[in-house]
């Protein structure tokens, strides 16, 4: 084989590997946002639906500030096995990926880094330990007036696809 191809391989396989690595790293990342959504109905009916809507997701209550007509739910977010089997088969075929060019380039090195794939269940290990956390999501709802109609203005600080979620399940606007 040309002697340009192999170190070059190796190059492009330890920049994949380092992608891989922080691709891992970012599945237990926090995505939380803030979205205001808008709704027709008034307020005292959109807090009811909400409630029940945060606690069929298995949200709790957990605080209320009546002054700033605001509500924190909390809710323990699991990990997900599907997720966590994946990263850890990404890892797998990563670390043989680096095994099969560190065994063209450096024969003897190679027995090291195939040993390296029985540490691939660390990163289903790792995302299994990172992502199941308790989750706030707060909510502020206030009453807008126009000319027509009222409606109700939300806020909510959440995971953003609890927000997706939430938005398409109660059939609410992007606030401007």
């Amino acid at each position: 084989m040309d002697t340009a191809i192999l170190p070059s391989t190796f190059l492009l396989t330890l920049l994949l590997s380092v992608g891989l690595f922080f691709f891992i790293r970012a599945s237990t990342k926090d995505r939380t946002e803030i979205v205001q959504l808008v709704s027709e109905q008034d307020e005292a009916a959109l807090m009811s639906q909400l409630k029940e809507y945060f606690r069929s997701r298995s949200y709790r209550v957990a605080a209320v500030d009546r002054e700033q007509n605001q509500v924190t739910f909390e809710g323990f977010v699991r990990p997900s096995w599907f997720l966590a089997i994946f990263l850890t088969l990404l890892a797998a075929t990563g670390i043989v990926c680096l095994f099969l060019v560190v065994y063209l380039l450096f024969p003897r090195l190679s027995t090291v880094v195939l040993a390296m794939v029985l540490l691939s269940p660390l990163s289903g290990l790792f995302y299994w330990k990172k992502s199941g956390r308790l989750e706030k999501v707060l909510l502020k709802v206030e009453t807008t007036q126009s000319e027509q109609t009222s409606s109700s203005r939300i806020t909510v600080v959440a995971h953003r696809d609890e927000l997706s979620e939430l938005q398409r399940t109660l059939q609410l606007k992007p606030g401007k």
